[in-house]
């Protein structure tokens, strides 16, 4: 439950920052009458998030067993492949993000109110599509029962507080320290998403080595227990873990998480300086723009 509250925390955060971003310009610079077109757009933004998560779930479920565990791993390895681009892009362009999501409300406003509405939709879409993608294999991996997307509600639900209180001034943190350990914390919860994929592949015979065992705790932790249910749901391990599995999590979580905390994240002059921020009021700035500086 915990990792499926991480994802929902993290990703959840991230398009209420988007949201709080676009409707903050727009107060701000006295333009409240485009309003609508935006929160229309974060509707249809919420609902097709909403929609994939739907059909990925329900749809799954009328296929044969064969099928439903290749298309879990096949879903592991897209999640994974995503969500590793989304933390690389989120912490290169936290900083700039305020600026460019303004300039292209400013380009959406002199095109018309549809642009608009597609501007808002583009926006929040972006981060709802991410989230329905990793959140249903990580959930698939974390085990059955509601305790895993009970996880992901309350993430989004805490998120959606924390965007409000932050656009409300109320509460201020360091939301560029916040996406760089939430990210690192990702990069585990992916390896463990990649290695529930292989085991869905192992189990239909799409991949070798299911009998291989790196380790099997099975004795120790009971596979049905309090502790694996933990285990699984902080690292997406199993008890018992195949070798091909044991050494893909770590060829994917060393690396990446080296190359992720090492990754230099400053500001370009281009960013720094964006027409938007020369347009905006001093008091226009948003607790997003205040925060994101690590």
């Amino acid at each position: 439950m915990l990792a499926n509250f991480l994802i929902g925390l993290r990703e959840g955060l991230e398009a209420t920052l988007v949201v709080s971003i676009l409707i903050a310009y727009l107060v701000k610079t006295g333009r409240r009458d485009r309003l609508p077109p935006v929160f229309a757009g974060i509707g249809a933004a919420v609902a097709l998030s909403l929609g994939i998560g739907a059909v990925l779930t329900f749809g799954s479920q009328s296929l044969s067993f064969k099928a439903q565990e290749g298309f879990g791993g096949t879903m592991s390895f897209i999640a994974v492949v995503f969500v590793t681009f989304m933390i690389f892009w989120m912490r290169k362009a936290a900083r700039s993000m305020k600026g460019e999501l303004q300039n292209a409300v400013d380009r959406a406003i002199a095109m018309g109110t549809g642009a608009l509405v597609v501007t808002a939709f583009v926006a929040v879409a972006r981060e709802g599509i991410e989230t329905a993608l990793f959140v249903w294999p990580a959930v698939q991996a974390a085990g059955s029962g509601w305790g895993p997307l009970a996880g992901v509600f309350l993430g989004l639900a805490v998120a959606v507080v924390i965007g409000y209180l932050l656009y409300r001034r109320a509460i201020a943190f360091n939301l560029g320290r916040f996406f760089t350990w939430t990210g690192a914390a990702l990069v585990v919860v992916a390896g463990g998403v990649l290695a529930y994929g292989i085991a869905e592949y192992q189990e239909i015979g799409w991949l070798p080595g299911k009998e291989s065992i790196a380790f099997d705790v099975s004795g120790v932790i009971a596979p049905d227990g309090f502790a694996a249910a933990l285990l699984r749901g902080i690292l997406n391990i199993h008890p018992t873990t195949s070798w091909f599995q044991a050494i893909a999590w770590l060829l994917y979580v060393v690396p990446v998480m080296i190359f992720f905390l090492r990754a230099d994240d400053r500001p370009s002059p281009a960013a720094a300086k964006s027409p938007a921020d020369a347009k905006t009021p001093a008091d226009a700035k948003t607790p997003a723009e205040a925060s994101t500086r690590p």
